[in-house]
């Protein structure tokens, strides 16, 4: 369990390191998070590859305990109400905008493999 959550605070960690290097403007952890899956996609491409289950507890114990990942952000927010109320009309289109976005990308993406999965099924 301790080197899976090492190799994922490691990530975090070079995440942090590029995005503050670089300064581009993007979370640490999420581009960490793009490191880890570069990491475990290349594993699989080895002739030997690594077992990676070691990665499996820590991340399960994360994803079990995520809800208490977003109490620091909604205690952000709460702390940013001012902004909040100088953009509230901009950020309501924007979240409206990005919902829809996204629900039609699903739907997209659904059909697509829908008719590919009917494809295979015919020949």
């Amino acid at each position: 369990m301790i080197p899976g959550a090492a190799l994922i605070l490691l990530c975090q960690l070079l995440g942090e390191a590029l995005v503050h290097g670089t300064g581009w403007p993007l979370p640490g952890p999420v581009v960490g998070m793009v490191f880890l899956l570069v990491l475990l996609l290349g594993n699989d491409l080895l002739a030997d590859p690594v077992d990676t289950r070691f990665v499996t507890g820590p991340a399960d114990g994360l994803l079990v305990n995520l809800a208490f990942l977003f109490v620091p952000a909604g205690v952000g927010v709460v702390n940013r109400l001012d902004v909040l109320a100088a953009h509230w009309l901009g950020l309501a289109v924007a979240l409206v905008v990005s919902t829809l976005i996204g629900l039609a990308v699903t739907v997209l993406v659904f059909v697509g493999v829908a008719r590919l999965g009917q494809r295979g099924e015919a020949a």
